[in-house]
């Protein structure tokens, strides 16, 4: 390559870093965008069960409110819920939480808020 191109490349280069810095926009979000990592199972099982992600560390209360006990938590991305049911609505613009067992041991209820669910209630899954 010769000196002007490299120029030429080099004030290209700059005047991009710039622009993006102008906007607000990091630099880093020139870069392409690494592929997606595939979306984990999220769906009921033959055994009746919901297999889905959810987020670590979600919370599980007695009732289907955030007012009641807690009773445990989350602590791996991926669990099974055995049913749904109706409560205090939360921040996912709706009223559905899922009852499973916690990493503790004990029963709780999660929002769906916490639950990776295309829709909620999810599809097959029985009501509680």
């Amino acid at each position: 390559m010769n000196a002007r191109k490299k120029i030429a490349l080099f004030l290209s280069a700059t005047a991009l870093t710039a622009g993006l810095t102008a906007t607000g926009l990091p630099a880093a979000a020139a870069a392409p965008a690494k592929a997606a990592a595939p979306a984990a199972e999220c769906g009921v099982r033959s055994d009746g069960r919901l297999y889905c992600g959810n987020a670590v560390g979600a919370k599980g209360y007695a009732d289907r409110s955030y007012r009641s006990a807690t009773r445990g938590e989350l602590t791996t991305g991926f669990n099974w819920f055995v049913c749904w049911g109706h409560g205090d609505p939360h921040q996912g613009g709706n009223d559905i939480w899922y009852w499973t067992q916690l990493d503790n041991g004990a029963w709780g209820n999660v929002p769906a808020v916490s639950v990776r669910t295309g829709q909620d209630p999810a599809p097959g899954l029985r009501q509680c």
